[in-house]
């Protein structure tokens, strides 16, 4: 088996992005973005599934994680336009008017609740205004995405890496008394057989 190089390379960016989207996934919770906690569900568990391909030589899962992958970056490419254009109405399913955690808890965000609240605004939520965020929310999210597709980016190429080195080291590998690395040749058939005389002695 030898020193494990990719595998090992491609082991600490699972966990790194397990790591990453964990911490991703509370402040989705908090916010309560429904699409972004299925999404981020789903990526540990491919992550997961794609670290243990890796430790134990399952090219199967390592192939079913790169595949993720794509999907996980294209997803984050979707997240950083849509923040981008300030819209959250898919990110919520328009079912509630739950937004990302870090508008109103940014770094140096001042929220203040206006008093009396718009005839709109719906009672059981309250109406408030942000302001002398040093970094925009949307910025903060952007950061999150941009960081989970440069994890994705490497996690792709060492998944592709570590496949085609399972791939040669199955290719190559030496059954105990089977084949040689001259490869292998059946038993020669002769036309006859010669017998030879036995003698016991007594």
């Amino acid at each position: 088996m030898g020193c494990c190089g990719g595998r090992c390379t491609l082991a600490f960016i699972c966990g790194m992005q397990l790591v990453s989207v964990l911490e991703r996934q509370v402040f989705d919770f908090l916010g309560y973005q429904w699409a972004p906690i299925l999404t981020n569900f789903l990526h540990m568990v491919t992550s997961i599934l794609g670290l243990f391909g890796t430790i134990q030589f399952r090219p199967r899962y390592v192939t079913m994680y790169a595949a993720w992958l794509v999907v996980w970056m294209s997803w984050n490419v979707f997240i950083i336009c849509f923040y981008l254009e300030e819209s959250d109405l898919i990110m919520t399913f328009n079912l509630s008017m739950h937004r990302s955690w870090w508008m109103e808890n940014g770094p140096g965000c001042r929220v203040t609740t206006v008093t009396p609240p718009p005839f709109w605004a719906p009672e059981d939520h309250r109406y408030i205004s942000i302001t002398n965020c040093l970094l925009g929310y949307q910025y903060i999210e952007v950061c999150h995405s941009a960081l989970q597709i440069l994890l994705a980016l490497l996690g792709f190429i060492y998944a592709c890496y570590v496949v085609k080195l399972i791939s040669e080291e199955e290719d190559s590998f030496d059954f105990i008394g089977g084949f040689d690395s001259y490869g292998y040749q059946g038993p020669q058939k002769t036309s006859h057989l010669q017998l030879q005389p036995m003698y016991m002695s007594k």
